[in-house]
């Protein structure tokens, strides 16, 4: 990863974004753009060099980790020691700041701390739309975090038994992911059976696996801080026509919308494909989330891949492709891979069989 180039592609968007400095306080932008992966940590691009801000916890750490900025050391709030920071330079007043993630109370702060003549904009997105672009290294990392993932579902399959509680299920996942090399899961694994699968976020309950019926098993990992995510559903015992009639058609949709990913469609066209298989099988109105989103250092990134969303796709985004139908009372279906946008279409990540389950 080059990240004095990432460093220098922030710093040359700042006059475009009518700002003289940037102040970075989201951590996974931060780690981003100057490797630090503690929890305490600022950065401001911007100046004659960046500067990276923390406690003295992180001494060594940040020494170690932090690369294309100067690691100063705050030995008050940190907030403070960056306002202190920009004293003396009167040539430079408007500084960015992360709108979406700084808190009102942290802003009034900050504006307080501001030395005269600097005055506050808050920016959008600005960060997050750098990262939507993935560089080689980045999707060595993306795969390998998908590989893992990946390989946890077949062993996962003899733990589905009727009567096991879904809880018991997630945490043989996680267990079993944390000894394959895991750094911790992507987010609360997602185990929901019968009625409760008609939760597109069902966590894991107490509720026991049923003898027949629909089980939904959604989970990532992160490995080497990028993250995972998979969806399969499982059928416990024999389904009804209904119900394999409703798995033939999530399949048909998820498909639809992979087919549909290449540079140059826009986010709402993905959508749309997926969207209208389920139209065409009269199941639409159960399709209630978006059919997708971007993925990297977090869970949730930019794109979004939702009606009327006109982000243009471009080679290097990786995106999920996770279609399903949730009818109330009686149980859900959702399929999800995550795959490569590329310049012809895309390269499916995710190795793992879509074939209908069925555990006895």
């Amino acid at each position: 990863m080059n990240l004095s180039q990432r460093l220098q592609t922030l710093s040359a968007a700042l006059p475009k974004l009518q700002v003289d400095a940037f102040l970075i306080t989201h951590l996974p932008n931060v780690r981003y753009l100057c490797g630090f992966t503690g929890s305490a940590g600022a950065l401001l691009v911007g100046g004659a060099e960046p500067v990276f801000f923390t406690d003295g916890r992180y001494t060594a750490q940040a020494r170690e980790q932090v690369r294309g900025a100067r690691v100063q050391i705050a030995k008050g709030p940190l907030l403070s020691t960056v306002a202190e920071a920009l004293k003396g330079t009167r040539s430079q007043t408007r500084l960015g700041i992360e709108g979406d993630h700084m808190t009102v109370a942290q802003e009034a702060r900050l504006r307080a701390l501001l030395p005269k003549p600097w005055r506050l904009r808050p920016l959008s997105g600005v960060v997050e739309r750098q990262r939507r672009i993935k560089d080689a290294t980045e999707i060595q990392l993306v795969r390998a975090a998908v590989q893992l993932g990946s390989s946890l579902f077949q062993p996962l399959l003899k733990t589905l038994r009727p009567g096991v509680p879904e809880t018991t299920i997630s945490a043989k996942l996680d267990y079993a992911a944390r000894q394959a090399g895991a750094e911790g899961m992507a987010f609360d694994t997602i185990v929901a059976a019968s009625p409760r699968s008609a939760l597109p976020h069902g966590r894991a309950s107490s509720a026991p696996l049923p003898r027949r019926g629909l089980v939904v098993l959604d989970f990532g990992v992160i490995l080497a801080g990028y993250c995972s995510d998979m969806t399969r559903t499982v059928a416990m015992g024999r389904l009804s026509a209904q119900e394999r009639g409703w798995y033939a058609a999530v399949l048909e949709a998820q498909l639809a919308g992979i087919a549909a990913v290449r540079a140059g469609v826009t986010a709402g066209e993905v959508d749309e494909a997926s969207r209208k298989v389920l139209k065409r099988s009269r199941l639409a109105k159960y399709f209630t989330h978006s059919t997708g989103h971007g993925v990297g250092l977090e869970i949730h990134e930019s794109p979004r891949l939702a009606a009327g969303e006109t982000t243009v796709l471009e080679p290097g985004m990786v995106l999920t492709i996770e279609p399903g139908i949730y009818v109330p009372g009686i149980g859900g279906v959702r399929i999800e891979d995550m795959v490569l946008v590329t310049k012809t279409g895309c390269d499916n990540l995710t190795p793992t069989s879509k074939e209908l389950i069925t555990q006895q």
